[in-house]
C-alpha cells in the first residue's frame, strides 16, 4: 500500500527557534563587520536556505561576503548547540501530535527544512526525535524553498505520491513549496507568518494549536482517497 506522508517544516513549526536564529544571525553579521539586520527582517526569512536568507537580509553584500556571514552563522550556531533546548524548544503539543500521526499504519513522517543537515540533526537529537522521521530533506540537499525539490525528493525516497502528501509549515514559503510540488498544504498559525500570508500562499487548512494537526492532516489526506 502506498503510504500517506506528512512532511513538517522545522523552525516555527516544530520548534520555536526565533530567539536562537535572531541572536545567531545578529552575531554572524557583526563578526564579519556588517550592521546586523532588524529582528523583523530575520523572522521574515526563516525557512529559506542560509545563503539566500543572508542575501535578502544584506542586499548589498557580494557573494564572498554572503559566504563569510554564512560561515560565521554556522560557527556561532555550533557554539550555541548546548543551549538548543532553551533557545529552540518544541512547541507545546508537538510530541503528542507526532505520536498520533505515527500511530497510523499507513502514515510516514518527514522533515523538509531550510536548515542545514547538521543544524537539523542537532535539533532532533536535543529533543529526542532522531528516530521519529522516515525522511529528512534540508538546505544541503537541493534548492531553497519555495522550490518544490525537497517535497518531491522526499516523496520519491519513500515511494509515495505527492497527491497523498501534506506539508505542515508556518510560512508562505512552506505553502508555496507544497502547492508547487502538487502536495497538500497545512498552515500553522503559531509560527512566523500571519494567517493571511499562509492563506495567500495556498494553505488549504490552518491549525491554531498542535492538537489540531493530526485531524486536519488526515482530513486533507482522506479527501484524496
Amino acid at each position: 500500500m502506498m503510504p500517506k506522508l506528512v512532511l513538517f517544516d522545522c523552525d516555527g513549526t516544530l520548534v520555536d527557534s526565533q530567539q536562537m536564529i535572531v541572536a545567531t544571525m545578529t552575531e554572524a553579521f557583526a563578526k564579519v563587520g556588517h550592521a546586523p539586520p532588524e529582528r523583523a527582517g530575520v523572522l521574515s526569512i526563516i525557512g529559506l536556505s542560509l545563503p539566500e536568507a543572508i542575501g535578502r537580509l544584506g542586499p548589498g553584500l557580494d557573494t564572498v561576503s554572503v559566504g563569510l556571514v554564512a560561515d560565521a552563522y554556522r560557527d556561532t550556531y555550533q557554539a550555541m548547540r548546548f543551549r538548543l533546548a532553551e533557545t529552540a524548544p518544541l512547541y507545546p503539543g508537538a510530541l503528542d501530535a507526532l505520536r498520533a500521526l505515527a500511530a497510523h499504519d499507513d502514515v510516514l513522517l518527514g522533515v523538509v527544512t531550510g536548515k542545514s543537515r547538521r543544524g537539523l540533526d542537532a535539533i532532533l537529537e536535543t529533543h529526542g526525535l532522531a528516530g521519529t522521521f522516515s525522511v529528512l530533506r534540508t538546505a544541503d540537499d537541493g534548492p531553497s524553498k519555495p522550490h518544490p525539490f525537497m517535497v518531491v525528493d522526499a516523496v520519491a525516497a519513500l515511494g509515495g505520491d505527492v497527491a497523498r502528501t501534506v506539508v505542515v509549515g508556518d510560512t508562505g514559503y512552506d505553502m508555496l513549496m507544497a502547492r508547487a510540488a502538487g502536495a497538500l498544504a497545512l498552515g500553522v498559525t503559531w509560527g512566523y507568518n500571519s494567517r493571511d500570508q499562509l492563506v495567500e500562499a495556498g494553505a488549504q487548512a490552518l491549525a491554531n494549536d498542535f492538537s489540531e494537526v493530526p485531524g486536519l492532516a488526515m482530513g486533507l489526506l482522506d479527501r484524496k482517497e
